[in-house]
């Protein structure tokens, strides 16, 4: 059983249902090292990504203990800086972008009746690069100078002062980008290539095509990270004058090959999300997902509308008004397909016979505070509001209530709805719920406030602050201690006892309204699922022979 740690014929009454599939596992660290087996390269994505998950938060609860009172407290500002940047890039980069390919190697073969990943060998390595890469990442405060302290978005002309960790974080970026290309290659090549006989793309689950939709967006936007990262290192060692003005270069200019990348990369973190959260709902409201085909489409024109809206981080910059125009329009514009996924989750929850179990709860909460998030980033679109705006607090909580609101409290329903088919124990109900209103609660008092903050004029990424802003602030801190000490609790609650097989034993399928071939297999998953392609019924949910 590929979730738990010790291989689930050695657990007392814990035998999987059809273990003579899961002779020829591999035991001990080469399972690890060596694994093609998507689910258990998925385990790996998801325990890497939650450490990275735990190292961006310390990074995050300096920098809120720092901000608890006005002056200098703990850091000075360099250090701050620091801080402020390295959280970003390894949220981001280290915790949310594979959190989501470990749910892909894990479920899509299970949703579309495959038997594994198109390409396992690759799909080894594209994990493998990640270890590096996040090393290379957290040792920059260890170098001289420190580590980067541009901001994520590694600004021309700061990038090009800082030390010799800016050229590792290049390198790191490079990594992290391949390994995301070959992430994305390998599951477009397996949602296209490798579907059960019957399973049409129309027929496919929203998750799996979440996914293909992303793994796209992916792909073309990686290489121009890619670029941006490179010609900054030109500029930093090899006599070019890209974005260094005095050569005759351009800062400008890197901000829009930046935002050609950072926008569709913000889509990237919650489409896969939109595709969880459309499996979870369904399944709780006892109901067919409401406008199945327009959720694919409006996935599919977000997906294309998010190369249309880039120059909205750029307002400030500078911009002829017909540009400034046409990026606010075709950022309102953006709004609609993803109301439309609102309005189809609402209609499918609508006269459904809900219960809410854990990822149930998750689910409506997403759907609560992301449309928050969403709210505010329409405001944001306004030109003349964004110039007030701009670089202040509000923009944070915008981006925190779509980033962790979004596409963190998506994983968290998938988690707890998938997790029993993972290691074949339910989790503990209680547990889920306390783990479920204690981030919602905190989580709201730590970002809400930061509304205020920015309206009142507080820039972001400034480690002291006038008085004014103290009583927010100290709100804001204590929320991110409690939301920080919540994801702690989940571990050590939910997710290591069910990594150790401890709880009720699952049921094939754990969920009353449940559809799909993830729940046509014994709970736990064995290694090897659909060794030969299933034969399916006219809707592509159920295995009839």
């Amino acid at each position: 059983m590929s979730a738990v740690i010790d291989h689930a014929g050695s657990l007392p009454g814990h035998e999987p249902h059809g273990h003579e599939s899961d002779h020829g596992v591999p035991h001990g660290w080469r399972r690890w090292l060596y694994s093609t087996n998507h689910k258990d390269i998925g385990t790996m994505y998801l325990l890497f990504s939650f450490t990275m998950l735990v190292i961006g938060g310390i990074l995050a609860l300096l920098i809120r203990a720092e901000l608890f009172e006005p002056g200098l407290q703990f850091v000075n500002p360099q250090m701050f800086n620091q801080l402020t940047t390295m959280h970003g890039l390894i949220m981001i980069f280290g915790a949310i972008m594979p959190a989501f390919v470990g749910f892909a190697n894990w479920m899509i073969p299970l949703q579309i009746g495959a038997p594994d990943m198109a390409f396992p060998r690759m799909n080894n390595l594209s994990f493998w690069l990640l270890i590096p890469s996040a090393l290379m990442l957290v040792s920059g405060f260890f170098m001289p100078g420190g580590a980067p302290a541009t901001g994520w978005t590694l600004y021309a002309p700061l990038s090009m002062q800082m030390g010799p960790s800016m050229d590792s974080t290049i390198f790191a970026i490079h990594l992290l980008g391949a390994s995301s290309i070959m992430g994305s290659i390998n599951i477009i090549v397996t949602i296209l290539n490798l579907r059960a006989p019957g399973m049409t793309l129309m027929k496919m689950p929203m998750f799996s095509w979440s996914w293909l939709i992303t793994a796209y967006l992916l792909l073309a936007i990686m290489p121009v990270l890619a670029g941006a990262v490179t010609m900054t290192l030109f500029d930093r060692h090899f006599g070019t004058s890209f974005f260094n003005a005095a050569g005759g270069g351009d800062p400008v200019m890197y901000q829009h090959i930046f935002w050609f990348f950072g926008h569709p990369e913000v889509y990237v973190m919650i489409l896969p999300a939109f595709g969880m959260i459309s499996q979870v709902i369904p399944t709780f409201a006892r109901k067919r997902l409401f406008g199945y085909t327009s959720m694919v489409y409006a996935i599919a024109s977000i997906a294309i509308l998010s190369f249309m809206v880039w120059a909205h981080h750029m307002f400030t910059q500078g911009m002829p008004v017909t540009g400034t125009l046409f990026f606010m329009y075709a950022t309102m514009l953006i709004a609609i397909p993803t109301a439309v996924k609102v309005f189809n989750w609402t209609a499918t929850m609508w006269r459904g016979s809900m219960t809410f179990e854990t990822p149930m709860l998750w689910a409506v909460g997403f759907i609560f505070v992301f449309v928050m998030g969403g709210f505010t980033g329409l405001i944001l679109a306004m030109v003349p509001i964004d110039i007030q705006l701009h670089d202040t607090y509000y923009v944070v909580a915008h981006f925190h209530y779509v980033m962790v609101a979004g596409s963190l409290f998506g994983m968290f329903a998938a988690f707890y709805y998938w997790a029993p088919k993972w290691t074949g124990v339910m989790y503990h109900e209680m547990r889920g719920k306390i783990h479920f209103w204690t981030s919602m609660i905190f989580f709201n008092v730590a970002f809400f406030p930061m509304h205020f903050l920015g309206l009142a004029g507080m820039p972001r990424r400034y480690v002291d602050y006038p008085m004014q802003f103290t009583d927010f602030n100290q709100i804001a801190t204590i929320g991110a201690f409690g939301f920080g000490i919540s994801q702690i609790y989940f571990f050590a609650a939910v997710v290591w006892p069910m990594m150790r097989g401890k709880g009720v034993p699952a049921p094939q399928s754990p969920w009353e309204g449940a559809e799909g071939l993830e729940w046509e297999v014994p709970s736990p998953a064995p290694h090897h699922t659909f060794a030969t392609p299933p034969k399916l019924n006219a809707s592509a949910t159920r295995v009839i022979a």
